[in-house]
């Protein structure tokens, strides 16, 4: 269905959301901003007294948002593309974050991994046909 059919259109996405627990920010700006090398952005002040923190960086943008009774995401987690798949894995594990490689994605290079909280995430990139 198009714009004409449906009034309305999906223009992408603003922005992801995940739970932290309460007084985690500081492990999210070590792996979110140190590590994955994105940049802090102040969050409004009505929101910024809940806690919680906010990063953007290519055209992503993540909040990280305090949940009392915080359980990591297991299973459910953000497909983020990049650009440069081999060099962040190494940057991960350098870091001494570990990441599982997945071929089973047809067209993709991808492998999940884990923030310093539990939460999955998956990384992938095209693969470039010869």
């Amino acid at each position: 269905m198009t714009q004409t059919t449906l009034g309305y259109s999906l223009n992408g996405l603003h922005h992801i959301q995940l739970a932290i627990p309460p007084g985690a920010e500081e492990l999210c700006r070590e792996f979110w901003g140190d590590t994955l090398g994105m940049t802090e952005l102040e969050k409004p002040p009505a929101l910024a007294a809940r806690g919680g923190c906010w990063f953007r960086g290519g055209g992503l943008e993540v909040h990280l948002g305090v949940e009392e009774d915080f359980r990591p995401n297991r299973k459910a987690h953000p497909g983020i593309l990049v650009t440069s798949l081999q060099a962040l894995a190494q940057r991960l594990e350098d870091g001494g974050v570990s990441v599982t490689w997945d071929d089973h994605f047809p067209g993709y290079d991808r492998f999940h991994t884990f923030d310093k909280l539990g939460n999955r995430l998956e990384f992938l990139e095209p693969v470039r046909e010869p």
